[in-house]
C-alpha cells in the first residue's frame, strides 16, 4: 500500500490547525490532523464523498435548544 504525499487542505492557509489527505495506490483515503500528525483515520472515497455531501447538504447542522 503505497502512500501519495500528504496535500494539505486549501481552507487551512497558514493556520495551525491543518487537516491533510493522501490516497494510496489500492483506493484508501487517510487523513490526519496537524496537531497530532501520527492520528491517521482511513476511509474509501465512496464513504468521504457521502460524508462531504452530506455537510454541505446541512444534514449535520442540528442546533440543541
Amino acid at each position: 500500500m503505497a502512500v501519495h504525499d500528504w496535500q494539505k487542505s486549501s481552507f487551512s492557509g497558514d493556520a495551525a490547525n491543518c487537516i491533510y489527505v493522501s490516497a494510496t495506490t489500492d483506493r484508501v483515503i487517510r487523513i490526519r490532523e496537524s496537531d497530532d500528525p501520527g492520528t491517521i483515520i482511513t476511509t474509501r472515497p465512496d464513504t468521504l464523498r457521502a460524508l462531504i455531501n452530506g455537510f454541505k447538504a446541512g444534514e449535520f447542522d442540528h442546533l440543541t435548544p
